[in-house]
């Protein structure tokens, strides 16, 4: 897999359209998160195992398929830490986005978010309010480092391998495992921590949780790309590649 990048003035007609695709994505994504947790706790009312599972098999299927759909606009990186690491591995090589189209890929990713969780609430007939629920524990935060650790290198050890067609089953497929041996239930983003605040259900979680996971998934990111290196040190040349190479001259 090898990525050409265009000169800027060929790209910049279409950062709208990557802007776009970050926004829908993580929107879909908390959407997805969201409003399959308020089924799941619906459906299967006082069995917190069934709720899980039913949250994790529909959050598991609907990345993959944001993956597939989104991945040749913008990459799909539906995560702010994804897209800090493309910039980072790729800085030396030019190989990655921009800082600045960092800046822009997180504030419509948290945007997203937060819009996600208002459409899950709204479809549910269920009123958005900031959540209750306290997930503040040793565990959970150890648990987060180890989630976004372990998206990170896989992301990223993809890309390196030529496996990027992969992307989207092994993706979801880690989140949908993750959901259950990490005792978080593997956030791993923090856009989707965001915008899961403004879900006072089974999905959410309250404000003062979320700077400990916040910062909990920036340190497993970057322990993930120290991973990474020390496994593939060339990865940083083929950072553009992920999640899903992205195709800046897409037609309309």
């Amino acid at each position: 897999m090898t990525s050409i990048r265009p000169t800027v003035p060929a790209v910049r007609p279409y950062f709208w359209r990557r802007l776009a695709a970050e926004f829908l994505g993580t929107g879909l994504l908390v959407t997805v998160v969201v409003g399959s947790g308020i089924a799941a706790q619906r459906l299967s009312p006082g069995d917190v195992g069934l709720q899980l599972l039913e949250n994790s098999f529909a959050t598991a299927l609907g990345l993959t398929a944001l993956i597939l759909m989104l991945g040749p606009v913008s990459g799909a990186h539906l995560n702010p830490l994804v897209s800090a690491a493309d910039w980072l591995l790729g800085r030396h090589t030019n190989s990655g986005i921009s800082l600045a189209d960092v800046g822009a890929y997180v504030l419509a990713q948290c945007a997203g978010g937060v819009g996600g969780a208002i459409l899950a609430n709204a479809m549910s007939d269920t009123s958005t309010r900031i959540s209750t629920t306290e997930r503040i524990t040793g565990g959970h935060l150890i648990a987060e480092v180890v989630a976004t650790a372990g998206l990170v290198l896989l992301i990223f050890a993809l890309a390196r391998t030529g496996h990027g067609i992969l992307a989207a089953p092994a993706v979801g497929a880690y989140i949908g495992a993750a959901y259950w041996f990490t005792s978080s239930t593997s956030f791993a983003n923090p856009a989707v921590t965001i915008g899961r605040m403004f879900s006072d259900t089974f999905a959410g979680i309250a404000p003062g949780s979320v700077p400990g996971y916040v910062g909990m998934q920036t340190i497993g990111a970057a322990v993930g790309i120290a991973v990474l290196l020390a496994l593939y040190p060339r990865a940083g040349r083929t950072a553009d590649d992920v999640v899903i190479p992205r195709h800046d001259t897409v037609s309309s």
